[in-house]
């Protein structure tokens, strides 16, 4: 017996395949709506609902959202925060405004939970660590704009509308399935972990590391990673909690724990036994020195910590996947 159905928007993604993993271990039927601009039909599970469309086109929503759905994820941002810096408008277009017609059909077609892929650059340089959910927002980017833009924009659908939702503030999602049920590469990656992979598996000649005289223990920045099979489970306790409770709701997830540039780069030499040339080079304008967060608000609220998410961890499930591309 199904435990409800969820849509997953953007779930042909790399975070999304990972999310609809989670949600059939749990026993929910799962549909993926998605465009393939970065997602991968391969990523598409034998049991999956597939409907193919764009979140920016009404027409296509509603097609969507009439196959009758508990819960609605969305996964279907734009990302790159340097990018959003050149293109706003690529931006506003598909983040802003296809999120707006997104929450439009969820309304209309009486969605019971709306979960948001939500970020943590929506904080951007922080005044206090860890970070905790009553930071004040103050991207440094675009991209992290828009994040602020949706919330914003969720917090009035709630309260003029009643759209029950969730917004999951992402620290940085790294890892693959330990189980190697995902195997989809992220195209055109631009997170550091997927970089040293491609530097490991001769793709790029070597790492460049951005600025190496940080208020650090090696020089380098420190952030938080957390492992993409922990955020996963992270979105099905939260659509959980959405469908009981029919609020409104804003988590940190994240680890807890910081990670250097440096400490990343030696335990992908550990596991991949490669040299992994790297090469410090200037700073980018808007990298605060450290970045991690609280996720006591997590547990307090969902009962959800983070459990896989060590670099080890994070660095072998990810190798085991790359490897198979040498």
């Amino acid at each position: 017996m199904s435990n409800g159905k969820i849509l997953l928007v953007g779930g042909a993604g790399y975070i999304g395949t990972h999310v609809a993993i989670e949600f059939e271990k749990r026993g929910f039927d799962v549909g993926v709506f998605d465009n393939f601009s970065t997602g991968l039909r391969s990523n598409i599970r034998p049991k999956t609902t597939l409907i193919e469309g764009d979140m920016r086109n009404e027409a296509d929503v509603d097609k969507a959202l009439a196959m009758g759905w508990d819960g609605v994820v969305h996964l279907a941002a734009w990302k790159a925060a340097g990018e959003s810096m050149i293109y706003p408008d690529k931006y506003w277009k598909n983040n802003i405004a296809g999120s707006l017609t997104l929450m439009d059909g969820c309304v209309s077609h009486n969605i019971k939970a709306f979960l948001l892929s939500s970020s943590a650059g929506v904080y951007g340089e922080p005044q206090k660590l860890p970070l905790t959910e009553d930071h004040p927002l103050n991207p440094v980017n675009y991209y992290g704009y828009t994040k602020v833009a949706i919330e914003e924009n969720l917090k009035w659908y709630h309260l003029l509308k009643g759209l029950p939702y969730a917004s999951l503030r992402y620290f940085n999602a790294a890892g693959y399935d330990p189980n190697g049920e995902m195997t989809g590469l992220e195209q055109d990656p631009q997170n550091l972990i997927p970089i040293v992979m491609e530097v490991a598996t001769g793709k790029r000649k070597e790492l460049q590391v951005f600025g190496g005289d940080y208020p650090t223990q090696d020089g380098t920045c420190i952030r938080d990673y957390i492992h993409v099979s922990d955020l996963a489970r992270a979105h099905v306790l939260a659509v959980e909690h959405t469908l009981q409770n029919a609020g409104s709701l804003i988590v940190n997830l994240g680890s807890e724990v910081g990670d250097s540039v440096l400490d990343v780069v030696d335990s992908a030499r550990k596991w991949s036994g490669k040299e992994i040339p790297a090469k410090i080079v200037d700073r980018r304008p808007g990298d605060p020195a450290e970045l991690y967060a609280s996720s006591a608000y997590a547990k307090k609220v969902l009962g959800w910590e983070a459990e896989v998410s060590d670099m080890d961890t994070i660095i072998k499930s990810t190798w085991d996947v790359y490897k198979q591309t040498i």
